[in-house]
C-alpha cells in the first residue's frame, strides 16, 4: 500500500542506522494492512463518476436511459445465472459465522424503472447528476487468472483452447476529458488493424463502467462528427447491435473486481460463442489513465 511504499522510500533515504530504524515502525505497521481500490483518477484526482457524468451530459446520455441500460444489465445477468451460464466463474466461499458458503452472486438485483428512479445522484447533485448507485458498476470482490499460449504449446500440454486470441491494441487519450472513452478508440484501431468490420462479430463484450459510459461509446462510434474529428476516420464506425451486446449481463450486474474484469470480460466472450455458435468476438475496455483497449477473440472451432 501507499503508506508501506512511502516508508520504505524514506528509508532509503535516512542516514544512518537510527535514522533507518526510526522508518521501520511504519512498515511493519503497514506490511499486512490492505489498501482499498480508488475510484478517482489518478492523474487528474477527478472521481470517476464526475468523469462519467460529464461524458454522459457531453453524449446528450438522459438518466432514463441510463436507468434502462442498467436493468437491461441486471436482467440478463440474472437470467443467465439461472441458466447456468455463469456458474464457471463461482467458487463456494465459506464466511465466518455463516452455516451454508457463499455460492452464487449477491449483486445481481433486478429492479424495476420505478425503483430505480428513487435512487440520488451518486456524484454530481441536483438535478443535472445522472449517474447513481444502480447505474454504476460495483466494487466487488474477486480474481482472475487466464493462461495464454501458442496453439503448438497447449497440444502438447494435452490442454484443448477455449478460444483463440487473434489480434488485440492499446490506446491512450486525454484523462480529463476521454478518461471513459477508450472502447471507442481501441475498437476504431483495432477495426483499422484487422480490416474487420462491425458486422463480422457475433458477440460484443464491453466493460460497463457506468451505463452513461457505455451508451457514451455506442453513440461516439455512430457519430460521423466524433468520428472524423477526433479519430480521424471518414466515416461513423457503425452501431453494435443491442442482442449482441452483454447478452449475460455485464459489470453492472456482476460487479468490477478491479484486475480481474479483463479476464471475466474475455472468458464470458469464449463462453457465448462456444454456447450460440458464433465464430468471433469483439471485447473492449476502458480503463485508469485513459486507456483503453480492444481484442477479437475467436472460437476454438472457427480456426
Amino acid at each position: 500500500n501507499a503508506e508501506y511504499m512511502g516508508a520504505m522510500l524514506a528509508m532509503n533515504r535516512a542516514k544512518g542506522t537510527f535514522g533507518k530504524l526510526g522508518y521501520a515502525g511504519g512498515i511493519l505497521q503497514n506490511i499486512h494492512k490492505p489498501e482499498l481500490p480508488a475510484i478517482s483518477e489518478f492523474a487528474t484526482d477527478e472521481i470517476m463518476g464526475h468523469s462519467g457524468d460529464r461524458l454522459a451530459a457531453a453524449f446528450k446520455v438522459s438518466r432514463q436511459e441510463q436507468d434502462d441500460f442498467a436493468t437491461r444489465s441486471h436482467n440478463l445477468a440474472d437470467k443467465a445465472s439461472q441458466l447456468g451460464y455463469l456458474s464457471d466463474r463461482m467458487t463456494a466461499y465459506y464466511v465466518p459465522g455463516l452455516n451454508e458458503p457463499v455460492s452464487t452472486d449477491n449483486g445481481i438485483r433486478p429492479s424495476t424503472p420505478e425503483q430505480m428512479a428513487k435512487l440520488r445522484p451518486a456524484f454530481v447533485k441536483g438535478p443535472h447528476g445522472t449517474i447513481t448507485a444502480a447505474n454504476s458498476s460495483f466494487l466487488s470482490d474477486g480474481a482472475s487468472a487466464c493462461l495464454i499460449a501458442s496453439e503448438d504449446k497447449a497440444k502438447k500440454m494435452g490442454m484443448k483452447p477455449l478460444a483463440y486470441l487473434k489480434d488485440f491494441v492499446f490506446v491512450s487519450q486525454d484523462p480529463k476529458d476521454q478518461l471513459l472513452l477508450g472502447p471507442t478508440y481501441a475498437i476504431s484501431k483495432l477495426l483499422q488493424k484487422t480490416g474487420l468490420k462491425l458486422t463480422d462479430f457475433d458477440v460484443f463484450e464491453l466493460h460497463e463502467a457506468f451505463a452513461g459510459q457505455v451508451l457514451a461509446n455506442l453513440r461516439a462510434m455512430e457519430s460521423s462528427y466524433f468520428c472524423n474529428k477526433f479519430l480521424d476516420r471518414t466515416s461513423e464506425i457503425g452501431a453494435i447491435p443491442m442482442d449482441k451486446l452483454n447478452t449475460w449481463g455485464g459489470s453492472l450486474s456482476i460487479g468490477h473486481p478491479f484486475g480481474a474484469t479483463g479476464v471475466r470480460l474475455v472468458a464470458t466472450a469464449a463462453n457465448r460463442l462456444k454456447r450460440d455458435g458464433g465464430k468471433r468476438a469483439l471485447v473492449a475496455a476502458c480503463a485508469a489513465g485513459g486507456q483503453g483497449h480492444a481484442m477479437v477473440v475467436e472460437a476454438a472451432t472457427a480456426v
